[in-house]
């Protein structure tokens, strides 16, 4: 299917606009994706959740399953047999998912090392019993996100993509890399045109898209219908539903400055504490602070940085946020 300006539908569900938050493990988890929506983002993906995990009762796995806000619930599963794929997809089905999408994309030796991922990439035969699986499992749509291939010499994301659809999958998502990249170099693009070309259901088109004019370039190259962000976003939520915004010809929300972001900031580590608990949402939120400062151009001193970050009094973590997003953005004004 080649590139359109038009808004995309994943089987009932018309989207609001092609620009979409990537599931990112310990990072798009609900409040980092009740964020993005609320400024506007397309679609948000869940964190992969483990579908063998999952299955036997994971508490963690359960809270991935999360719902953050009214957009379509994107849920992501992850897994190497069938009979766990198939439980995951009808457990995230009754936990209120409306679109159940497949990772045959991590990179991470954790989850590749199991069978799992991008690996599934070197198995096609496999990986399409896990395809039938989850579409035989629940009525909903069911989506596949993959790299271009295992390493350069199998470069086989075209024939995986049209396998995928001809069992029923009605999008598929590419990472402008192979596995053995993992995040280095370059995205390649231009590569998934050849995915473009093989189906006709839409293309999004994912990796180093981090403004309006990578998304533009990224969409030119690749000819597909929708763009994904990932590390793009962190720190900023509001990044998605910008580009969003713009490949629509809209103006999309402003980047929160001064109180606003400060008020965004607490907001979000508050949220990060009530999600995992004081003791690992204290942690969990870590990164985003880092993430936060980085997106403001905030430079610490490493003793400040340090205290900031490493703090475990949630009161003091909040007058820190007042004091470093405040008062440190009206210093360089």
């Amino acid at each position: 299917m080649s590139g359109s300006a038009s808004i995309l539908s994943i089987g009932p569900h018309r989207l609001r606009n092609n620009a979409f938050l990537a599931p990112m493990a310990g990072i798009t988890d609900r409040p980092m994706r009740k964020l993005a929506e609320r400024f506007g983002a397309g679609m948000v993906v869940s964190e992969m959740i483990a579908s063998n995990a999952l299955a036997v009762g994971n508490q963690d796995m359960a809270r991935k399953l999360g719902r953050p806000g009214a957009l379509p619930h994107m849920v992501q599963l992850a897994g190497c047999e069938a009979e766990w794929m198939a439980r995951g997809a009808k457990m995230a089905h009754d936990a209120g998912a409306d679109i159940i999408d497949i990772n045959f994309g991590c990179p991470a030796k954790r989850v590749t090392n199991g069978f799992s991922g991008s690996a599934l990439m070197r198995v096609p035969d496999h990986a399409m019993t896990l395809i039938d699986a989850v579409v035989g499992a629940t009525p909903l749509p069911v989506t596949v996100k993959m790299r271009l291939g295992w390493d350069d010499d199998s470069l086989n994301a075209a024939d995986m993509a049209r396998r995928a659809v001809n069992a029923g999958v009605q999008m598929i998502t590419v990472h402008g890399r192979t596995r053995q990249q993992f995040y280095k170099g370059h995205a390649r693009w231009e590569l998934v045109r050849a995915v473009v070309e093989a189906v006709d259901v839409p293309v999004v088109v994912n990796g180093d898209i981090v403004d309006l004019h990578t998304a533009r370039e990224a969409l030119r190259l690749s000819g597909a219908a929708a763009v994904m962000l990932g590390r793009g976003a962190q720190g900023q939520p509001w990044k998605v539903a910008q580009i969003g915004a713009g490949l629509l010809g809209q103006a999309g929300p402003e980047a929160p400055s001064g109180a606003a972001r400060t008020a965004l900031v607490a907001e979000h580590y508050e949220d990060m504490l009530a999600e995992y608990g004081t003791a690992v949402g204290l942690r969990a939120a870590r990164k985003h602070l880092d993430w936060y400062m980085e997106a403001a151009g905030i430079v610490l001193a490493k003793p400040e940085r340090t205290q900031f970050l490493n703090s475990d009094d949630p009161a003091d973590v909040l007058r820190q946020i007042g004091h470093i997003f405040t008062d440190q953005e009206k210093a360089a004004a």
